[in-house]
């Protein structure tokens, strides 16, 4: 009788045991050897940070001590992944690759594309298992048969998989084994980067630990601090970097959140806020599908009509001042500062940034998209790029929405507390001029000591910029040809919107007319991957995301 062959795992942005398909099918098949490749290209990539490393890094070893109580090490390998099958095939022989499909950046897209030469090539079967609503190889979102929402819904709604009670371990597998989880924080990986202070902590335990807070007390008051960075900060869920690295699957977040909202059901405050965030896990796949199915949105503008726009040297000094926090628009430098501290910003925060930097300040969308990459802890690309092409009015579809970034410090920052904690500068100000200090009167200038463009920068003129900006993009998107190939980006790339129950018709899109600065955004087109990532609910005291189904 033929000996099994080795069953490879290969984690990837899924470092958890529960609910992990690769895992279980795996250990019912055949002696099991889990690995992580550290490959030295990703991590040079352009959107690369070492902070998404160290949080990789506190997940690894949380996955580690996972994995061992199933008898199972983790090989961590420090090298390309294809290298790295070649020698697994040359030792045993015959192996068996599993994993979960990936969504990433196109180095990680070509990677796995060289994975599948490779494994084709050497008749070596490779099982991906979808984690997310993506739906791989999907032409178009509309027609009934094609209607996203079913396929995420069934993939919701199916029963979770339970880590093996034990698995055998692949022997030999020492051999390929690089580093001690001990050694993963030591790594560099060549980084030279400032380093993130107030940064969230991976692994599994962490983000349980994040769940149960929030469903027993911060989740109450969850959709009334959205909008606001310093109740977000205390009242949002903060699973965005857990679900970016897999530490907790997206099935049983939505699964535990649907149990919660049962529990909650005659809660108002409870089942306002559950409620909304049951939309922003909707959402988080929504947008991954659209780097899915359209992976030039990381690189290329989208829209045809609006390429070219706005190019700018990287070195300009408008985007630099930008990145530092030193535009002299107190809002908005006080988010990229705290970003910068912290790896993390409320959604509305996050698309005032891009939309400052390309109306207000006239730049292009892609280095300020790789720069807030990097400095996001929860970087997730198949939500960043579409996202910022969307607030930077890159995609051709949707309104154009520019935050006046004043108004958006009255109704976000109303103490100006937000502001005083990241601009120093500007704490010694009156509330009444923190978000406006260049306009500060002559009078008050020496009471408090304070002169515009010497202790803080003077701003540029980002109202008539932003103007000058909308308008030519309106203009653009206006021709005969740029209307068609709209069309075809939201046959291949837009949600359908469901029937009207009573006709059987679509519901008509709502065109209410916009001002320049627009102070609102439609709640199904929101920005970050905190907002699409901050709900859970718990099943029992102590294990609120492990399943209460049988495994497949």
């Amino acid at each position: 009788m033929a000996k099994a062959p080795i069953q490879v795992v290969w984690f990837k942005r899924d470092l958890r045991i529960h609910d992990h398909a690769p895992l279980t099918n795996a250990a019912a098949a055949g002696p099991v050897l889990p690995l992580f490749a550290i490959e030295p290209d990703q991590w040079q990539a352009a959107d690369s940070a070492l902070r998404h490393w160290q949080f990789a890094a506190d997940s690894l070893v949380d996955l580690s001590n996972a994995l061992a109580t199933l008898g199972l090490p983790l090989c961590i390998w420090q090298g390309d992944i294809v290298g790295l099958l070649k020698a697994l095939k040359a030792y045993y022989g015959h192996i068996a690759l599993h994993s979960h499909q990936e969504t990433g950046n196109a180095w990680s897209f070509e990677r796995d594309k060289r994975v599948h030469a490779w494994c084709q090539t050497n008749g070596i079967t490779w099982q991906e298992t979808r984690q997310q609503g993506v739906v791989r190889g999907l032409s178009s979102r509309t027609g009934h048969q094609t209607r996203w929402e079913s396929h995420w819904e069934s993939l919701m709604s199916a029963p979770t998989y339970l880590a093996p009670q034990s698995a055998q371990t692949a022997p030999g597998w020492e051999i390929f084994h690089h580093l001690d989880v001990e050694q993963l924080h030591t790594l560099t990986l060549g980084f030279n980067t400032t380093p993130c202070p107030q940064r969230q902590r991976g692994g599994r335990s962490e983000g349980r630990a994040l769940w149960r807070s929030f469903v027993q007390a911060r989740g109450r008051r969850y959709r009334g601090s959205l909008s606001k960075p310093l109740l977000a900060w205390e009242f949002g869920s903060r699973l965005s970097p857990h679900l970016a690295w897999g530490t907790l699957s997206m099935r049983e977040v939505v699964q535990s959140l649907r149990r919660q909202r049962e529990k909650h059901s005659d809660d108002t405050a409870w089942s306002r806020s559950l409620r909304a965030f049951t939309s922003r896990l909707y959402w988080h796949c929504h947008f991954i599908q659209k780097l899915e199915s359209e992976p030039s949105i990381e690189n290329q503008t989208l829209h045809p009509a609006l390429r070219g726009l706005r190019e700018r040297d990287p070195t300009h000094p408008t985007l630099i001042a930008w990145k530092r926090g030193q535009t002299g628009v107190p809002l908005v430098d006080a988010c990229m500062r705290s970003l910068i501290a912290t790896g993390w910003l409320n959604f509305r925060m996050r698309a005032m940034l891009i939309s400052h930097a390309t109306f207000g300040l006239g730049l292009h969308w892609r280095e300020p998209a790789l720069h807030l990459a990097r400095l996001f802890t929860d970087f997730e690309p198949g939500i960043h790029y579409p996202q910022v092409q969307m607030q930077a009015g890159a995609t051709g579809t949707n309104a154009l929405r520019v935050y006046n970034p004043i108004k958006q410090a009255e109704d976000n920052d109303p103490t100006g507390e937000f502001v005083a904690r990241w601009v120093p500068e500007l704490k010694r100000l009156p509330l009444e001029w923190r978000a406006t200090p260049w306009a500060l009167p002559e009078s008050l200038r020496q009471r408090f000591g304070f002169q515009p463009g010497e202790h803080y920068p003077l701003p540029n003129d980002f109202e008539t910029e932003a103007r000058h900006w909308k308008k030519m993009l309106y203009e653009l998107r206006r021709t005969p040809e740029a209307r068609e190939s709209s069309r075809a980006i939201v046959d291949k790339l837009a949600s359908q919107r469901r029937p009207n129950k009573r006709t059987n018709t679509r519901k008509p899109v709502n065109r209410k007319q916009l001002s320049l600065f627009d102070n609102e955004l439609f709640d199904n087109e929101l920005f970050s991957n905190d907002m699409l990532a901050d709900n859970e609910a718990t099943h029992g005291e102590t294990a609120p995301l492990e399943g209460n189904k049988p495994s497949k």
